[in-house]
């Protein structure tokens, strides 16, 4: 079998999407000290931590990396991509990496145990799958239809008249071929109804339940996709130290781990148990058999073994006989972030929109069979002014089938399902309840840790009603902090409850310092630290160097060197991220999303809090692969936009924290949770009594139709097909939605005033001071001209470039252009150039052509001067075509002094009317 296992490897490897082999990533990995020969750069230890989730939501490995990078480590935190890319971001200084798996090795697995025996070939003969199935049905089929049409011909025409009499043998011999015939269809049928029945019987074999081998690797070779995927990735960064969390990474930590020590990299690794595998109750045979067996290979060869509780620790230690109890760290949270966002935090007993005397009930954590809900909510027949509250991250068959059997008890209308909150704010979320429930069943699992939940709602100062498991039974019972019922039991249940609440005031009162210093993340994960220290050795552990860490950071996207999303490191480009007020207790909570398109949100944020005290703002970006990023708050990657996850945390973030919102370009407030568009979200924003403006910028609003009918060189003609149809159709609904909405609206460009006759022009902004440049404009005796679309076809480039490179090479400029290029590139090309060629396809000047006049240089566009004459600006702009750009150039080369006295008119123009101040007074009336 292991044979076997390394021709699937060396298979899977070849393959185009297959991930690169474990032996030709070591053989291309820089840095290894055994085969260069040189000595490791010698800065802060390095931790690899690597779980085999998406990271989001388990809040352990989050508080872990956040830990050890506070401790003064250099922290990555490996886990798996929701999408089939991988994904890089960064949480505060841990870099995060998001791999995808994939399936070759469960395909070439699944492919043997498929392989056809003597029994298979003669049901599934002809049959390889179910489309060759498919075609036999419809093959015979047609054949029964001719077979039996010729059936009906041998009977004779059918006549009006009596037919002519034929010959008594003629009709018999014509009687006898019909009778024939009709019986060979009949077999035929019969034998096609058997193959039939055997291909699907055999079918059903083949996708029965899979009986275990006993081998891990045969029983769910997911596991050798997973160190195929994660394995290379842990190697590269050579890490001091691999924490593998959970049985899904214990193989690729035991490999990684070995790997690197063969490379001469002295690298250690711990195992971090979450759970007593032998104990789940696994969904089947195969799963049941092949956790605890890739366990058991592996436990013994890790340098440390951690898990969550001191029973879990003794099972362990007796099941697989370790040399040492494992260390014990309890999954609890950070006591320095309770109460800490307090003033901003929404409680849930505001969610469920209950007064505080009535009673709460509240359970915060996942929602499955196992953790005997169904108590509680027969529970609440029996306790009439009660209500409960049920902290869901997402809807699944369990919550379902409670919600169900609460509508049958007719107490539907007193369960409440409200979202998660950020990690960090969860005890400050549920303070508002009375009591806290575990209903947990008696499974394994259950009886032998603290569950996470009980910290959180001590930490709330919640006591506890829960059933008898036994670890938790008997902290309540020595602490004194609650009520215990005998399990799936409603009668002890309903009593249990009416104990807790008669005597809340007591039993909230032992809920002692000493208590919840003992049961939080600082006080649990001082004991992991040190083994970091013991297991990287006394020479790294004295690069250590702590570092303020925030322990509230959450996790965005890198934002390197590149200038786009998923960059490793957490650099940002430009402007400072803290340009603004932190959203915060002022009387104005402005939250601004999601476009942020050329980062004029980040430049309104900034505008609106130089001159507005009583303001903090929030700036949210959705990002894509190819998204040039710009300084923002919050970003949210592609498809994380259509996570529940995601959704409830904005949805908690916007409506229990902002006062006033900025929708930009028509995207949602809320992800996608009440749909796409901006329109969807207005109930909500406004039942929590959010004053919501619209600010539109060009493609978003602009008719294409009008446009092309206006203009000889609109954009549009110039659109494709399918993105014309595309923006027709957006545009029509953000005008028709801006039109009925009755709400502010405001525009970044005077064209577009055409467009939402009810808006206001609020100039672009941009940060003239960060743009501005030393060195004069037109001095060299060849001028450096520069043009930097974003999106070709939407300047006019295709029309521009040619002029621009003839006149280069006649040695009159030097032509200089970049596309998509980060945001530092861009600035600090115009800052050196000469001249800025801006947009010939749309009427009116950009952000682009803004930054060029800040850097005082003259710009060069085509526009529609009726339309600014409209808002009473004469933009210091060159005005020019496609047609006319070649004379707009020379006449600047020819005029120096003119070219001068543009470029000093322009930076003035920009400082009257794009530095933040004419914006700032038009959005006043609607902040006010």
């Amino acid at each position: 079998m292991r044979h076997t296992h390394r021709s699937i490897r060396r298979r899977t490897a070849r393959g185009s999407n297959a991930p690169e082999a474990p032996d030709a990533a070591a053989g291309r990995m820089a840095g290894s000290a055994a085969r260069q020969g040189e000595e490791r750069p010698r800065g802060r230890p390095r931790l690899a931590v690597v779980v085999g989730n998406t990271i989001a939501g388990d809040s352990r490995v989050q508080k872990t990396a956040i830990a050890a990078a506070r401790a003064g480590w250099d922290v990555t935190l490996v886990g798996r991509s929701p999408s089939r890319r991988r994904e890089e971001s960064v949480l505060g200084p841990v870099r995060v990496i998001k791999v995808p798996v994939s399936a070759h090795v469960r395909a070439v697995v699944a492919a043997e145990r498929r392989r056809p025996g003597v029994r298979s070939r003669l049901t599934q003969f002809g049959l390889p799958d179910d489309a060759a199935w498919v075609r036999a049905r419809a093959a015979h089929a047609a054949w029964v239809r001719e077979q039996t049409a010729r059936v009906g011909w041998l009977a004779g025409p059918a006549r009006e008249r009596p037919a002519p009499q034929e010959p008594r043998s003629a009709a018999l011999a014509r009687q006898l071929a019909r009778e024939a015939l009709r019986g060979w269809v009949r077999a035929r049928r019969y034998a096609h109804r058997g193959r039939g029945r055997a291909y699907r019987w055999e079918c059903r074999r083949v996708a029965g339940a899979t009986r275990p081998t006993g081998d891990w690797r045969t029983d769910w070779p997911e596991l050798l996709d997973i160190d195929l995927a994660f394995g290379p990735v842990v190697e590269e960064l050579e890490p001091d130290v691999i924490h593998a969390n959970d049985h899904l990474m214990i193989a690729v930590g035991a490999r990684s781990a070995a790997r690197l020590r063969a490379r001469g990299v002295p690298t250690r690794w711990l195992y971090d148990a979450h759970e007593y595998v032998r104990g789940v109750e696994w969904p089947d045979a195969v799963r049941a058999a092949a956790f605890p067996g890739v366990e058991e290979e592996f436990i013994g060869r890790a340098d440390a073994v951690v898990t969550v509780s001191e029973e879990l620790a003794g099972i362990l230690r007796e099941a697989y006989s370790l040399p040492t109890e494992p260390l014990v760290v309890a999954n609890a949270p950070v006591r320095e972030t309770v109460s800490a966002t307090a003033g901003e935090c929404v409680r849930v007993r505001d969610v469920c929109g209950l007064s505080p005397d009535v009673p709460l009930l509240v359970y915060a954590g996942w929602i499955g069979p196992e953790r005997g809900l169904d108590t509680a909510v027969e529970g609440l027949a029996e306790l009439p002014h009660a209500h409960l509250a049920l902290v869901a991250g997402k809807e699944n068959a369990t919550l379902q089938g409670l919600l169900a059997r609460a509508e049958e008890l007719g107490v539907r209308q007193r369960v409440h399902v409200v979202p998660y909150v950020p990690q960090e704010q969860v005890p400050d979320y549920l303070s508002s309840a009375d009591l806290g429930l575990v209903c947990f069943r008696h499974v394994p699992n259950c009886e032998i840790s603290l569950p996470t939940k009980a910290a959180e709602y001590l930490h709330a100062g919640l006591p506890m009603v829960t059933s008898g498991v036994r670890t938790l039974r008997n902290f309540v019972e020595r602490t004194g902090v609650g009520e215990v019922f005998a399990t799936e039991d409603v009668r002890s249940f309903v009593a249990a409850v009416q104990r807790g609440l008669a005597k809340r005031s007591t039993l909230a009162a032992r809920i002692t310092g000493p208590l919840l210093r003992e049961l939080s993340w600082e006080q649990q994960s001082a004991g992991l630290l040190d083994l970091y220290e013991q297991l990287a050795g006394p020479a790294a552990a004295a690069r250590l160097a702590p570092r303020g860490v925030p322990w509230s950071a959450t996790e965005q996207p890198g934002l390197g060197a590149s200038g786009r999303a998923a960059s490793p490191e957490p650099a940002q480009p430009g402007a400072a991220p803290s340009a603004w007020r932190s959203l915060g207790s002022t009387p104005v909570r402005l939250g601004l999303g999601c476009a942020n398109s050329a980062g004029q949100l980040a430049g309104f944020a900034r505008a609106l809090c130089e001159r507005r005290q009583d303001l903090s703002a929030e700036v949210v970006m959705h990002t894509h692969d190819q998204s040039v990023i710009y300084p923002a708050d919050i970003y949210a990657i592609g498809e994380r936009t259509g996570d529940l996850g995601f959704q409830l945390e904005r949805a908690h973030r916007v409506l229990g924290s902002y006062t006033h919102y900025l929708a930009d370009s028509f995207t949602p407030a809320l992800g996608r949770l009440n749909g796409g568009h901006i329109q969807d979200d207005l109930p909500s924003l406004s039942a929590a009594g959010i004053k919501v403006a619209l600010l539109a910028h060009g493609s978003d609003v602009r008719d294409p139709q009008r446009h092309m009918s206006r203009y000889e060189h609109s954009l549009f003609h110039a659109a494709d097909e399918a993105v014309l149809k595309a923006l027709t159709r957006k545009s029509a609904r953000n005008r028709r939605a801006a039109a009925q909405s009755g709400l502010p609206q405001f525009v970044t460009t005077p064209d577009l005033l055409e467009e939402l006759p009810g808006a206001r022009w609020a100039p672009l902004v941009v940060d003239t001071g960060s743009w501005a440049s030393e060195r004069p404009a037109m001095e060299r005796s060849r001028p450096v001209v520069v043009h930097a679309p974003s999106k070709r076809w939407t300047k006019g480039t295709e029309k521009v470039v040619p002029v621009l490179e003839e006149m280069d090479r006649r040695g009159l400029i030097e032509f200089r252009m970049l596309t998509g290029a980060p945001w530092s590139e861009v600035q600090e090309l115009v800052k050196g150039a000469d001249v800025v060629v801006d947009q010939f396809a749309v009427g009116t000047y950009g952000t682009f052509a803004c930054e060029g006049m800040a850097a005082g240089r003259p710009v060069i566009a085509f526009l529609d001067e009726r339309l600014h004459r409209s808002v009473g600006i004469r933009p210091p702009i060159v005005n020019a075509t496609p047609a006319t750009l070649r004379g707009a150039v020379e006449s600047l080369l020819e005029d120096r002094d003119f070219a001068r006295r543009t470029a000093q008119e322009s930076a003035e123009y920009v400082r009257t009317y794009h530095d933040g101040t004419y914006t700032a007074d038009v959005l006043d009336g609607f902040l006010r």
